[in-house]
């Protein structure tokens, strides 16, 4: 075949080449789903606030727990509902704008399946805070059929993820584990991977969920969490082996085989952005908990993220403080129930440090460093990854 042709057929496989004009739209976007989310979350929150707290939408204290929470009972709860507004208004005003931008093609196949899989665990959450709520009780949804609700949307996703293949030939997530990429080595076929899914997203979800339990917590780890995110999926984009922003010629070898990896970011800096909005108002003293409607759906986020960026394996080290904090649990009961002892004097964990007499927001901005270190390393071992492969 002559050098011209291979050289046609090479753009075509990879697409058009981007101008640096295009890549500086790319960049607003993403910015622009940030400020809105942030804006939006920032904005709507105190309303419900106001409306939660006419209506007493306020949230119940667990009877065993530190007593120095017992002052925050009747605090509204459900600010869940401010952040995935946020979200979707973030999202898909970013995307609005880029209509009249050549910012990028529109919401895609990725993109939307992890807002779905985010809004449809936020249900299932919201659900959980209103059986709370009306019944003034800690305990919504029993553990089955929250159970039953993090299977459906899960499976949903996890068979979803498989389908939608682009013009390259990619779909949202591949059948492989991976790490900071597809581990070929390891390929789970079809229905493995279906109930990996499941799996993937009933951890973070309720990883999350245990982590939600002191103000602004959950709300400014997530926070630096997505953010990591953002640079890992613009990363992925500025340097994919089809579509991405860089002209064929000048594709690294490590390049990444990540289905929109733009949307994502947008979507992750729109999830980073209600965050932080919200934690204006959930920062200790809180004036708002996220409750289920918030955790459940920000653990979907997680989960979604990692699955759709290739990354399962590396979301640990990133959300190792997440990872802990359910693992806390984990350990607890098991060996309760095995020798009758406790090893917490609290879980999940973060209660440990509190009877052990540390003031609530010394655990707060602790377990804030933690994240902090935690996303730095994890963001180190990308980036190394990818110097490594490219030589």
């Amino acid at each position: 075949m002559p050098a011209e042709n291979i050289e046609q057929s090479r753009r075509e496989e990879r697409g058009p080449e981007r101008t640096s004009e295009h890549e500086g739209n790319t960049v607003t976007q993403i910015l622009l789903a940030g400020a809105i989310a942030i804006a939006v979350s920032i904005l709507l929150t105190p309303v419900l606030i106001k409306v939660f707290s006419r209506q007493g939408f306020g949230q119940e204290i667990r009877v065993e727990g530190p007593q120095s929470h017992q002052t925050k009972r009747g605090t509204p709860s459900m600010g869940g509902v401010a952040i995935l507004a946020a979200l979707w208004a973030g999202y898909f005003g970013s995307h609005l704008v880029g209509l009249f931008t050549d910012a990028g093609n529109g919401p895609t196949a990725s993109g939307l399946l992890v807002l779905g899989l985010a809004t449809a665990l936020g249900i299932v959450g919201f659900l959980d805070d209103i059986i709370k709520i009306r019944k003034h009780r800690n305990l919504g949804l029993n553990k089955t059929a929250k159970s039953i609700g993090q299977f459906i949307a899960a499976i949903l996703f996890g068979i979803l993820v498989l389908q939608f293949r682009n013009d390259y030939g990619l779909t949202p997530a591949s059948t492989h584990l991976s790490y900071v990429r597809d581990i070929n080595a390891i390929g789970l076929g079809s229905v493995v991977f279906v109930i990996f899914c499941w799996l993937v997203v009933a951890a973070w979800s309720n990883a999350v969920n245990f982590t939600d339990g002191l103000d602004g917590l959950a709300a400014g780890s997530m926070a630096m969490v997505l953010g990591s995110y953002v640079l890992v999926t613009f990363f992925q984009f500025v340097n994919a082996c089809a579509g991405g922003a860089k002209p064929p010629s000048d594709i690294p070898t490590g390049c990444y085989q990540v289905r929109d990896p733009l949307d994502l970011a947008i979507i992750a800096v729109a999830g980073g952005g209600a965050c932080l909005g919200f934690l204006w108002w959930n920062a200790a003293p809180a004036k708002i908990f996220m409750g289920d409607t918030g955790s459940l759906a920000l653990g979907g986020m997680l989960a979604g993220l990692s699955i759709t960026t290739r990354t399962e394996l590396l979301a640990v080290v990133i959300g190792a403080l997440f990872v802990a904090e359910i693992m806390s649990v984990v350990i607890q009961i098991a060996f309760f129930r095995t020798t009758g002892r406790r090893v917490f004097r609290m879980a999940p964990f973060h209660h440990h440090f509190e009877l052990g007499g540390w003031a609530e927001t010394t655990v707060i901005i602790r377990f804030w460093l933690l994240t902090a270190i935690a996303c730095a390393l994890g963001l180190s071992l990308f980036y190394g990854e990818f110097l490594t492969t490219n030589g």
